[in-house]
């Protein structure tokens, strides 16, 4: 695919996943993830060509107009989409997948000053919420859902949703959006972990309160039939 039809897929994306692109001109003029990712391209082929030098200075210089940090090293494929766009950082040695979507504030980060692999790979389709950071040389599965300000740092299976920090999974399929069309928003759906885990508890703990008080009403009524008993001989004797 030519870094043009590339780009023609990255702008057809915001069309389809964005209820709130109203019109070509504007996607165009107003959509900073947009022009990151045209930026990024164009950048992406100097680095390849070896004009390092060009391509880490383009690179700057939309980060400097959008806010968006993409290092010209990162592999990324057709279809991306950057919402709001403000405060995403994508290193060197990330790779994403097909259509991918990325919120504000998303950090695709490295945790070792080594050469090589550094940064996270994201499959086809994956969501990652506002805030969220994905961190180390980790696999995120085709498909996965990572929630809000969220901090992956193990692999994420397809179709998985993980949240939390650390996050852990909550969710491991789930039912097809109702618009295949675009991104699957029902981030209020994502499962607490924290709120299951408190209610398993508490139901142990009233669980464990009601043995307790049938327990001691045993006792109770063991210890008064032995005060009965040894009352009787008494009673009998002074008779």
């Amino acid at each position: 695919m030519t870094i043009w039809s590339l780009i023609r897929t990255d702008f057809a994306a915001i069309r389809q996943r964005d209820p709130a692109a109203r019109g070509a001109l504007e996607t165009a003029l107003t959509y900073p993830g947009l022009h990151a990712i045209v930026a990024h391209r164009l950048a992406h082929l100097a680095w390849r060509k070896g004009a390092r030098g060009g391509a880490r200075l383009l690179s700057y210089l939309a980060r400097m107009a959008t806010g968006i940090d993409i290092h010209p090293g990162a592999r990324i494929g057709e279809g991306f989409f950057i919402d709001h766009g403000a405060g995403v950082v994508i290193g060197e040695t990330a790779e994403i997948g097909r259509d991918v979507t990325l919120y504000h504030g998303v950090t695709l980060g490295g945790v070792s000053w080594s050469p090589g692999k550094r940064h996270p790979t994201l499959g086809d389709g994956v969501m990652v919420g506002a805030g969220a950071k994905i961190l180390g040389p980790i696999t995120v599965g085709a498909g996965a859902r990572v929630g809000a300000n969220s901090v992956v740092v193990e692999p994420v299976p397809p179709e998985a949703t993980v949240v939390g920090i650390p996050a852990r999974i909550v969710q491991t399929g789930r039912p097809p959006a109702s618009d295949p069309y675009r991104v699957d928003l029902n981030h209020h759906l994502i499962p607490d972990p924290v709120g299951r885990a408190l209610a398993r508890l508490s139901d142990r703990v009233a669980f464990l309160e009601a043995r307790l008080a049938a327990r001691d009403r045993t006792i109770a009524a063991l210890c008064a039939q032995g005060e009965e008993s040894n009352a009787a001989p008494a009673r009998g004797f002074a008779n």
